[in-house]
């Protein structure tokens, strides 16, 4: 395989269950933490390394290696091996993935960010999701039973539990105190302003095709996604937080041996559901506004990222966030026509959100 961000949460876990079953590794694609790299290089072999920065080359202990997003492009199209997991974060893995369907491959994808903001002109047929909320879709939607809705579960983030009117004055670190797991900074901060269940959705959306969908607190992060059919029945997908299960089938298209523990009901007691509020979380008030006009994602997605970077640099509040893709999803209400109108109208978002005072 071809394995993009071999050093996050998502990477270690694909290397996991590369090992289990001796799955070879063509090439390594990694941000900063060269340490973490070169161990990886030195257990999997590949035959290529890229990395993010030019002035990390001299660091990484392999022969063939390279830097740069360009050269991302280049590995992905040189390899001869037909399978990229996609484990970039944000904006930067939407070239990867057209560059991967382009070149014939298929794509376990878990950054996604490539079908929130480019939905409309990915082939899906050869997307194979590893986030467990639409492993679990996909796993539960294996029968021909007409289908109501679509559901995906929420921790709730960072501030599921603060009072409302103490949110404002939350600090970065606060954004990142996750209640169930370590993540990466991003994804920890788009988890506690709900906007990384709004991409879910969204990204649901272009999977499954129309439909409706919503989301729902369930504390625990023990059911994934539940299905509700026309007959009035609800089936829920339960596993323990592990991605090394959805990972396993979109590498080998099935498991026939326990990937992981089953989850042991008498042990977990008992399970508590919220409802996601705009109170809580002001981004939910254009949910059902985007999700009927799904090629708008680049918009929110663009907004969201910018915003995250003031709010990193300590140059906007929490809340500002969501009241920033706010106003620039009421701004920008044109949707792209094509490829290159999405890279357009990122770089233009990114530079409105900047501007605003």
């Amino acid at each position: 395989m071809i394995l993009l961000g071999s050093t996050g949460s998502i990477g270690v876990n694909a290397l996991a269950i590369a090992k289990r079953f001796s799955l070879s590794i063509d090439t390594l694609v990694a941000g900063r933490n060269i340490t973490l790299l070169n161990q990886q290089i030195q257990q999997f072999s590949p035959k290529r390394v890229v990395v993010l920065n030019p002035e990390d080359i001299i660091h990484v202990n392999h022969p063939n290696v390279h830097a740069g997003e360009e050269t991302i492009l280049e590995a992905i199209e040189v390899s001869t091996s037909d399978f990229v997991v996609n484990a970039l974060v944000g904006f930067a893995g939407f070239r990867p993935t057209l560059k991967a369907l382009e070149c014939g491959k298929r794509i376990a994808l878990a950054n996604k960010e490539s079908l929130v903001v480019g939905g409309a002109f990915v082939d899906t047929s050869r997307i194979i999701p590893i986030d467990s909320e639409h492993f679990g879709l996909w796993y539960l939607n294996q029968t021909s039973r007409p289908i109501s809705r679509m559901l995906i579960t929420a921790s709730g983030g960072a501030f599921r539990d603060w009072p409302i009117e103490k949110i404002q004055e939350a600090t970065l670190k606060d954004a990142l105190k996750h209640p169930n797991w370590s993540m990466g900074q991003k994804i920890t901060i788009d988890s506690a302003s709900m906007m990384n269940k709004m991409f879910e959705l969204l990204e649901a959306r272009w999977l499954f095709g129309e439909g409706e969908y919503d989301a729902i607190i369930e504390t625990k992060s023990i059911i994934h996604a539940l299905i509700d059919y026309q007959d009035g029945s609800t089936t829920a997908h339960l596993a323990h937080a592990n991605m090394q299960l959805p990972i396993a089938y979109a590498l080998m298209g099935k498991s026939d041996e326990k990937i992981l523990p089953s989850v042991n009901l008498l042990k977990v007691g008992s399970l508590e559901f919220r409802e996601i509020t705009s109170e809580r979380y002001p981004i939910w008030e254009i949910r059902q506004e985007l999700l009927q006009n799904p090629a708008r994602g680049v918009v929110v997605n663009a907004a969201n990222e910018a915003a995250i970077e003031l709010f990193v640099e300590g140059k906007i509040s929490f809340l500002d966030i969501s009241k920033r893709v706010i106003h620039a999803f009421e701004h920008f209400t044109h949707e792209p026509k094509c490829i290159e109108d999405v890279f357009t109208l990122n770089s233009e978002v990114r530079r409105y959100i900047r501007a605003l005072s």
